[in-house]
């Protein structure tokens, strides 16, 4: 499967548009180019556990769209074969975070891709690694 365009910008909107999970966590695109993807988005009261900190599962989930984003910006359908996140620091209701995937080695079947997720003072608060099958 191949998109209708070679514009990351037009693939990833063209994305969006069906990602209803990614719209219910308020993504918003800072940047996209060939292979990188920056997004940034909200926690919020409902995203949290019972100890007041975001549940791991949504930092995990703002990687995996920017995973998906940057890993099928060149116009050619990926999907996730391994993903993993390691955790360095909690976030709390009213943290804003940004996600940037970048592309770490492309073959035409495998992508290896790392994204880091900071508070926006830049704060390191978790990695991501992700590896993808491309389709032909």
């Amino acid at each position: 499967m191949h998109f209708n365009s070679s514009d990351p910008v037009a693939i990833m909107d063209a994305m969006m548009e069906k990602d209803f999970f990614s719209q219910w966590l308020k993504i918003e695109r800072l940047e996209a180019a060939e292979g990188f993807c920056k997004l940034r988005m909200l926690i919020r009261k409902e995203m949290c556990n019972g100890f007041d900190i975001a549940h791991g599962g949504i930092s995990f989930s703002l990687a995996d769209s920017a995973l998906a984003f940057a890993s099928n910006s060149r116009g050619k359908l990926a999907v996730s074969l391994e993903t993993s996140i390691t955790h360095i620091k909690s976030l709390k209701t009213g943290d804003t975070i940004i996600a940037t995937a970048r592309e770490k080695s492309r073959t035409n079947r495998i992508g290896v891709y790392e994204v880091s997720i900071e508070k926006e003072n830049g704060e390191l608060t978790a990695i991501f690694n992700g590896i993808v099958y491309i389709k032909e």
